[in-house]
């Protein structure tokens, strides 16, 4: 009898268990009708390095690979990261780097498509300081925008500094949003300079209310900038999600990797006529420009190149608070697969 009791205690142990983690993997993939439900996270749905995603939707690429998807916009990675976390969505796209980052505090989130080997980003400088600000040499005593602290522009205006011999304590760094708050904080002097993409760095050249200090939209400019190559705008995943589902990921990585393809193969005209009319803020004629400025930036085959991954850790390692103690102990490997990328080469193109 005491046998049978703790016989049956033990079979509901294992029962809870595996509907407790049913409960989880249902809750990661959601399904409706046999198909995938897959929400991602972007970090901003505007910004034209994270073009890719709302243009895949407009390809009918989702569609195509039998997956249903939500985008959702969040101006800050680093938020974006948390909801990721959290379970609350199951993709993110966003940069790169927030993978290595999250990996220094025992999190593991993996990178299966990689848009851009450069970040897309431009240090702008406001008007009125655009002749005592020349370089990140004359950060000293200056407010420096980024989206959010502990986002990639917040680690990559620590590099752009440090690597012009400044520390942290020599500047500020003030979390000015995107779009319209980033340029009302250039415009009221919330900051002196700032890391921002396009289409604002198209309205605020444009305006003459801001000059392009510092230039990531290219190899040449991020190679000068950060020594390297820096891959950035990405989808990523939490690991778990990627070994469970194999065959969803792989959905999602055909029709990134298609959408890569005929980003090439079409003219900025042609990508804006695919996107939203909001987008272009009520100007297209500036929006085609914004997109055209930016859009050598992706790779065209979804990539990682380990140069780049190398060069990511590299400045993270020195300016990554959560990252620098355990570099050492930072495994690539683990933040970044082009399995599924490989295997999307062969994907119909739209």
């Amino acid at each position: 009898m005491r046998y049978r009791k703790h016989l049956a205690l033990i079979l509901l142990a294992v029962a809870s268990l595996l509907l407790v983690t049913g409960c989880r993997d249902s809750r990661t993939i959601p399904t409706s009708g046999g198909r995938p439900q897959i929400t991602i996270m972007v970090g901003g749905l505007e910004k034209v390095i994270y073009l890719p995603a709302m243009l895949t939707e407009k390809l009918g690429l989702f569609r195509a690979n039998d997956i249903d998807v939500r985008l959702l916009g969040e101006q800050s990675g680093a938020t974006a990261e948390t909801a990721l976390l959290t379970g609350d969505v199951q993709a993110v796209v966003g940069f790169y780097d927030h993978t290595i980052d999250l990996q220094a505090k025992d999190q593991c989130l993996k990178t299966v498509v990689q848009f851009a080997d450069v970040p897309g980003e431009v240090e702008l400088v406001s008007k009125q300081d655009a002749e005592t600000i020349k370089s990140p040499k004359d950060f000293r005593g200056r407010n420096l925008g980024v989206t959010s602290l502990g986002s990639s522009t917040d680690f990559l205006t620590q590099a752009l500094a440090g690597q012009a011999g400044l520390g942290t304590s020599d500047y500020t760094r003030v979390k000015v949003g995107a779009g319209q708050t980033f340029i009302a904080g250039m415009n009221h002097n919330g900051i002196d300079a700032g890391m921002t993409t396009d289409p604002t760095v198209a309205k605020m050249v444009t305006s003459g209310d801001a000059r392009v200090l510092v230039d990531m939209r290219n190899e040449q400019g991020t190679r000068g900038a950060l020594g390297g190559l820096y891959p950035a705008a990405s989808l990523y995943m939490r690991c778990e999600t990627v070994a469970n589902h194999p065959d969803i990921v792989q959905k999602l990585a055909n029709a990134f990797a298609g959408t890569l393809r005929w980003i090439k193969t079409h003219t900025p005209e042609e990508i804006a006529a695919k996107m939203p009319s909001q987008y272009a803020g009520g100007d297209p004629k500036l929006y085609v420009k914004s997109i055209a400025d930016s859009i050598s930036m992706f790779n065209g085959d979804g990539l990682m190149k380990r140069e780049g991954a190398e060069n990511v850790l590299r400045i993270l390692g020195q300016y990554s608070r959560n990252v620098s103690p355990v570099r050492d102990r930072i495994d690539l490997n683990a933040t970044y697969t082009n399995e599924f990328v490989e295997k999307a080469q062969g994907a119909r193109q739209p």
